[in-house]
């Protein structure tokens, strides 16, 4: 009876679980997404979400369907608030994802097994073709970190970045 239970409670963990991811779908169409969840400021390893008022500086960062980000790399200061201004440029649906490589890495083939799988983190912006996105993103923690379209197969491609956070000297 104890097989049974294991296997009963595998299976309904299983189908839970397929439930789960389904219910994820309709996020990467041609549809805009939200650029960031209000009040989601949570502390990332990469750094944390600002406020609109706050940000240093802008980048401008544009993608295209060469499945390339201009620029692809990044220097910011330790403490630094950056607007980033996203344009897609190309015919297709981007998004611009800040994270680790192995956050993103992870992120990218859950989106290879889920491509409609839906998030609004202040983190990403998903930018539909000739459109502009943003995110304002403080980097307090120093270190290289990227960025990447996470959509189903742009990753794969090679659309990803760096952002090097540089201690600031005294």
């Amino acid at each position: 009876m104890k097989f049974f239970e294991n296997n009963t409670t595998r299976a309904f963990l299983l189908v839970a679980a397929a439930l789960c991811a389904s219910s994820q779908a309709g996020a990467h169409g041609s549809d805009a997404h939200p650029v960031a969840a209000p009040g989601k400021a949570v502390q990332q390893a990469w750094g944390i979400a600002a406020k609109a008022k706050t940000p240093a500086r802008q980048v401008e960062v544009s993608m295209s369907d060469a499945m390339r980000f201009t620029p692809s790399l990044i220097d910011v200061k330790l403490g630094e608030t950056i607007k980033f201004i996203i344009k897609n440029e190309g015919q297709v649906m981007h998004e611009f994802v800040l994270g680790t490589e192995a956050t993103l890495a992870q992120h990218a083939a859950m989106m290879m097994k889920f491509p409609n799988m839906e998030h609004d983190e202040p983190y990403m912006a998903h930018v539909p073709p000739g459109k502009t996105g943003e995110i304002i993103w403080t980097f307090n923690r120093a270190g290289e970190f990227d960025f990447a379209c996470l959509i189903a197969g742009h990753y794969q491609a090679g659309m990803v970045g760096r952002i090097k956070v540089a201690k600031t000297s005294k």
